[in-house]
């Protein structure tokens, strides 16, 4: 059964942040508020509670990205939810050093949009997403 949200904390609810950005004249600003609604949604129905938004628009992760890492150290979410994996980074090389960071301060990064497991096939995956984005940054 699906929990939903109250303004009464339940203990069974874990926090998470949601991390949308959007880094080109070409995309436009809603395209950050459908990242947060399908981020948002995805919450709601993994039993997340939201309890911030970091949103980078037109500066692909330079400014709210990097305070996110600041703020993971601290260890008050364990989650953050990304819409895509090319909206957490477009390169192989930043993308294994973000999520190695987040990792240690015990934080896993979560897609709304992509399915990847946990295990060796989701590894795989992961990896294989990782370099479709950077690909496709490369190619633009």
């Amino acid at each position: 059964m699906k929990k939903k949200f109250s303004s009464v904390p339940d203990p069974d609810i874990q926090d998470a942040v949601i991390y949308a950005r959007y880094s080109s004249h070409s995309q436009r600003d809603c395209s950050i508020e459908q990242q947060v609604a399908d981020c948002e949604l995805f919450a709601q129905q993994n039993g997340l509670r939201v309890v911030k938004i970091y949103a980078d628009r037109h500066l692909s992760g330079t400014t709210e990205f990097q305070q996110m890492l600041k703020d993971a150290a601290h260890g008050h979410w364990p989650f953050v939810i990304c819409w895509k994996i090319d909206r957490f980074a477009r390169n192989r090389y930043d993308s294994a050093t973000y999520k190695y960071k987040l990792k240690k301060a015990g934080v896993r990064v979560l897609y709304a949009k992509e399915s990847i497991p946990d295990g060796p096939e989701g590894i795989l995956l992961e990896s294989v997403l990782d370099g479709s984005a950077e690909y496709y940054s490369a190619s633009l």
